[in-house]
């Protein structure tokens, strides 16, 4: 059995990769499974995808529940064709104000889920897979306001950026994504302790749009795709001007 793995996969840009590789792979693939805690939501989008949807309603976070994954896995042995980890949390306020449960689970979901879900499922990808990682336009520097979050996804973009040549020589392909804000629910969750930044309002892009790009990149080949010239720019902004000038402009702009 051939077969894509979505995390994240009943709201913002997981649900949108999903109904993207249904249309560009539907070919190719026998199944999608599909990995996030609301139930309800994984249905409705299993009526929408042309190729079917194996349900896993679990909390990643929850090792109890993560071994179902685990078990499916061993059992069907499924030659996993592209993983694509999307699930993701941000919190936006000063490291301080946002609970120590708050910044602990942004660390937890970004950084450690991810990495688990990757090793667990890399045995079972061969040559020509490909792994599409998460990141944020929020890993290129530094983001007051937004630390733990920025770090996290720091820490999504090396780790992507290493795999990928780790995993050249095994032909398996790794992407970081790279959007800045996006029109999703992440901000209905991300705001519980402070508001987005004014001037963050007027970049926010369209995930159908930004998960069309990746798609297209990907086939390409590429190690990172960033979306919108705006999000490119302060790319080459963090690799050509010293953090600490770029840290003080943005939090003016807040």
């Amino acid at each position: 059995m051939r077969i894509a793995v979505v995390t994240g996969a009943s709201s913002g840009m997981g649900r949108e990769f999903v109904l993207a590789l249904e249309k560009e792979y539907r070919d190719q693939l026998e199944e999608i499974w599909v990995l996030a805690r609301r139930r309800q939501r994984l249905e409705k989008l299993q009526s929408e995808s042309s190729v079917p949807l194996r349900i896993f309603s679990i909390d990643l976070q929850k090792p109890q529940e993560y071994q179902s994954y685990l078990d499916a896995l061993q059992k069907e042995k499924p030659k996993v064709g592209i993983l694509v980890n999307g699930a993701g949390l941000g919190k936006i306020g000063n490291f301080s104000k946002i609970s120590r449960e708050g910044n602990l689970s942004m660390i937890q979901l970004n950084c450690h889920v991810l990495t688990k879900i990757t090793y667990d499922t890399l045995p079972y990808m061969k040559s020509k897979s490909k792994i599409v990682n998460l990141a944020s336009s929020a890993a290129f520097l530094p983001q007051a306001g937004f630390g733990v979050y920025a770090a996290s996804k720091s820490y999504v973009l090396s780790f992507s950026r290493a795999l990928y040549w780790e995993l050249k020589q095994q032909n398996i392909h790794v992407m970081a994504v790279c959007p800045g804000p996006v029109k999703t629910e992440f901000f209905q969750v991300a705001e519980e302790f402070e508001t987005m930044a004014a001037y963050k309002k007027f970049f926010l892009a369209d995930p159908k749009r930004v998960v069309k790009k990746a798609i297209r990149d990907l086939k390409r080949g590429r190690e990172v795709s960033v979306y919108g010239l705006s999000m490119q720019a302060i790319c080459l902004a963090a690799k050509l001007l010293p953090n600490s000038l770029l840290l003080k402009m943005f939090s003016k702009s807040q």
